[in-house]
């Protein structure tokens, strides 16, 4: 592939918030997995196994899960001032975006498989902690998820999972409790007009030889940067 080629795949993956509730080509789920199976990973540990549910039951009591779960999210979301509240949890017309998406590709991954690194890697800080190698190998493989379903012509919503959720979720999917719910991934077809995609320019985030002092953000500036990202963002959630 052309690094042009793999640039436009890149700028084409989109979150989406609304999906059709169109059914996926076939083969397409399995191509996406193929992908995923090739994620980086630390030591080559290969920590990741995915479950994946299209029977409607299924998806309709993950979802309510979902949602009973994030009521206490939207509560301390308040706390903010409303410019600056997840558009999630400020719009009270906003549908949880896997709801409508035909199947959703949860990701898991045995832990165990971690020893496969450095020992070190357990005991001392660096890189976000101990288990920050595990979260990485995560997330790369969720990030192959939605590269490929953007080269199939299709769309993803990252999905974090958290503790009090990923507990429902592994009792509705069998899972063993040995085994960590890192991210759940809606995958269909967009289901509204995708606004223009928003990104820092390239001679603002990068530096040569050293850091270059006159690029550092003052708090101000995080603050307004905030401030646009939100009004940016907020239609995708108002649809």
């Amino acid at each position: 592939m052309e690094i042009d080629s793999f640039l436009g795949l890149v700028r084409k993956r989109r979150s989406i918030r609304r999906f059709k509730p169109d059914p996926l080509p076939e083969g397409s789920v399995e191509k996406i997995l193929e992908a995923a199976r090739w994620a980086m990973s630390g030591a080559n540990g290969q920590p990741w196994e995915f479950v994946v549910v299209s029977d409607a039951d299924t998806r309709e009591k993950i979802i309510q899960a979902y949602t009973e779960g994030r009521r206490h999210i939207k509560i301390i979301e308040q706390t903010r001032v409303q410019e600056l509240r997840h558009p999630y949890f400020d719009c009270p017309e906003t549908e949880p975006s896997l709801k409508y998406a035909p199947v959703f590709i949860v990701v898991c991954a045995d832990p165990r498989a971690l020893q496969a690194t450095v020992l070190s890697s357990h005991f001392y800080g660096g890189e976000g902690g101990p288990m920050a190698t595990f979260y990485k190998n995560m997330a790369n493989a969720t990030q192959l998820i939605c590269f490929a379903a953007a080269a199939l012509g299709l769309g993803t919503q990252w999905v974090s999972v958290n503790a009090t959720w990923e507990a429902q979720v592994k009792s509705l999917l069998k899972i063993p409790q040995v085994i960590a719910v890192h991210t759940i991934v809606p995958v269909g077809y967009p289901d509204y007009k995708i606004p223009p995609p928003y990104r820092r320019k390239l001679d603002e985030i990068v530096h040569y030889g050293e850091y270059d002092s006159s690029k550092a953000r003052t708090d101000e500036q995080i603050q307004d940067f905030l401030y646009n990202l939100r009004r940016r963002t907020t239609p995708s959630y108002s649809i």
